[in-house]
């Protein structure tokens, strides 16, 4: 699954001439251990309310939020996704992002 979404990450990088998605590419094909994992609290303190993040790793549930955040993530811990849902935002996979924001406009990274 993972080695599917690196190579699809890819092939959309070099149709749209979008960068993001290389780089989202380079960050997944990282060993796990290197991959980022990034809590609640990290995402409520720099990411704006209806700005759209990408985490190439895992998002955690630790701190709260309370901006609706639009997060897209390989893996979300359960409660992290509630969390966002609560908070009026969504919780997306990296795949759904690709396909409703295939040029990568206003998205950021946070790893």
């Amino acid at each position: 699954m993972l080695r599917r979404l690196i190579r699809d990450l890819r092939r959309l990088s070099r149709e749209k001439r979008a960068r993001i998605w290389a780089d989202v590419a380079d960050r997944l094909e990282a060993p796990r251990r290197m991959r980022a994992e990034v809590n609640l609290s990290q995402i409520e303190r720099y990411a704006d309310g209806g700005e759209t993040v990408i985490v190439p790793g895992k998002v955690l549930a630790s701190g709260r939020i309370t901006k609706p955040v639009t997060v897209a993530a390989f893996r979300f811990s359960r409660s992290a996704a509630g969390k966002i849902a609560k908070a009026g935002g969504r919780a997306l996979t990296i795949r759904q992002l690709m396909e409703e924001n295939p040029t990568g406009k206003g998205v950021r990274v946070m790893a």
